[in-house]
């Protein structure tokens, strides 16, 4: 059963620590030997290091998660620390975390300041690495090696004195939405590794990426500017996938101090579909044919994970973005806001009496929408009679919204087993949660057990959530995605 430990380094105890909300542990050295696979760490602000009690390096075990503050790129949780790690593949190694197959560190700061220090180390295994920020570690953010296979999501890297990221040995996986800047190399990747290195900001580093050895990685839709030598460096035998007729690249290389793409080897590179100039090029590269000019449209969602949601939405005028063209998907979403959205979906009829609000006017700008949201029970207010309009709407609040909305039923308890974070449920919503993993409601980006129900919903996730909910009421077609949870 997922169950998860409270760790907080100024109140809590180990030796007289439950683990709890109330009664957490000190030290998260100690809650990674009371935990098992399924089990989450949740981590209270505060530093973590030698002083507090920590023990470095910190192995996050398999299936397990240690989170922080994922909204917020971990600021106010600060893990600093070295140990040594004998790596197979690299030998001894400073290195703050390890990590195991399925783990999952989100929602953390991390600096190793050991020389040569590496802040995670990922040795032939499979975790996830979201919503965190590495800085000032003497080497490097996170180093993945052996036939490693991670997901590196949403992260923040700067300041670190050799590479954001490294990737080495047979090393594939992911490298996505991460923003790097002032470092040696942003991105370096070498021997066979072939990662897929997609939608990243990489600027004011030495230079971007440096592909090295025989690497074959894939980058797609990346943009690396204003680095001081060069956007993307080719060297030795690698032969990196920059973009083909059938895949154009979508990579923006611009403003860089020397060239936005230097090819160092004897091969021609394919680099069709991207923003190049070409007298910032550096040896053979076919630019095949000059990309099309955006269609009309959003301009931030093409490569987004949630494209494939949003977009069907916005063409049915059910969402719609901003004056500018863009929809903001990864800005939060107000409860005032999203009760306008359910009542634009929807369109649901009174169930139950109207109520006044404390904090809503009548002429706010809502207050028809949340109006017509609470008289069709999609939505309900707070004991003391407020509606906190301006405040984030949480992922658990908009699935019990939907829930309780559209009266689905047949939610099983033991379907929320299948999150590794399902202890963090709150209890009103666990019959909801569980009822709409039974209805394919659920879609948890980037890992898909990890539920994160009190974290405040992002614009992307609330128009994931409520598409799905369309497909259950049989007023949009299903898609796939990786993202949508199906109950055991």
């Amino acid at each position: 059963m997922a169950q998860t430990f409270y760790v907080n380094p100024t109140s809590g105890s180990d030796s007289a620590g439950a683990g709890s909300q109330s009664k957490p542990f000190k030290t998260i050295a100690f809650a990674l030997k009371q935990v098992t696979s399924g089990n989450t760490i949740q981590l209270a602000s505060g530093n973590y290091n030698a002083a507090s009690g920590e023990v470095f390096p910190l192995t996050i075990p398999q299936g397990v998660s240690v989170i922080g503050n994922e909204t917020n790129k971990g600021s106010g949780i600060l893990i600093e620390g070295s140990g040594t790690y004998l790596s197979p593949t690299f030998a001894s190694q400073n290195v703050t975390f390890v990590l195991a197959n399925n783990a999952y560190l989100g929602g953390v700061t991390v600096t190793n300041p050991a020389t040569r220090g590496t802040a995670v180390w990922i040795e032939s295994t499979n975790p996830t690495v979201a919503n965190s920020t590495f800085s000032n570690s003497k080497r490097e953010g996170v180093f993945a090696t052996g036939s490693a296979n991670p997901t590196i999501v949403g992260n923040v890297f700067i300041q670190n004195d050799a590479n954001g990221i490294s990737i080495a040995r047979d090393t594939k996986g992911e490298i996505r939405s991460n923003v790097l800047s002032k470092t040696g190399y942003a991105i370096s990747i070498g021997d066979k590794a072939a990662p897929k290195v997609i939608d990243n900001k990489l600027s004011e580093n030495r230079s971007g990426i440096l592909i090295s050895g025989s690497a074959t990685p894939v980058l797609r839709n990346n943009i690396s500017e204003k680095n001081e030598e060069d956007g993307v460096v080719v060297i030795s035998n690698a032969l990196p996938d920059l973009g083909t007729s059938q895949q154009p690249g979508g990579n923006i290389l611009r403003l860089n101090g020397q060239f936005d793409l230097r090819n160092a080897t004897t091969s021609k590179l394919l680099a069709w579909g991207n923003q190049i100039a070409a007298q910032k090029i550096q040896g053979s590269v076919d630019l095949g044919q000059v990309s099309p000019p955006p269609p009309e449209g959003l301009t931030d969602i093409a490569n987004h994970w949630a494209f494939a949601f949003i977009q069907p939405l916005v063409n049915q005028g059910i969402i719609k973005g901003f004056p500018d063209r863009t929809f903001k998907p990864d800005a939060l979403m107000k409860r005032a806001e999203y009760a306008a959205l359910l009542v634009k979906a929807f369109n649901p009829s009174a169930k139950r009496a109207a109520i006044k609000f404390t904090d809503v006017a009548d002429n706010f700008w809502a207050f028809q929408a949340i109006q017509q949201a609470y008289r069709g029970e999609f939505l309900s207010g707070f004991p003391d009679k407020t509606f906190k309009p301006n405040d984030n709407v949480q992922r658990v609040q908009v699935i019990v919204s939907l829930i309780n909305g559209l009266g689905l039923t047949g939610g099983i308890l033991s379907d929320l087993n299948v999150y590794d974070d399902g202890g963090a449920i709150p209890d009103y919503g666990k019959d909801e949660i569980a009822t709409a993993t039974r209805n394919g409601l659920i879609v948890n980006y980037p890992n898909l057990k990890k539920l994160n129900p009190t974290r405040d919903a992002t614009r992307a996730e609330v128009a994931a959530i409520l598409y799905q909910a369309l497909v259950n009421a049989k007023r949009m077609p299903p898609i796939s995605s990786p993202y949508i949870v199906s109950a055991p």
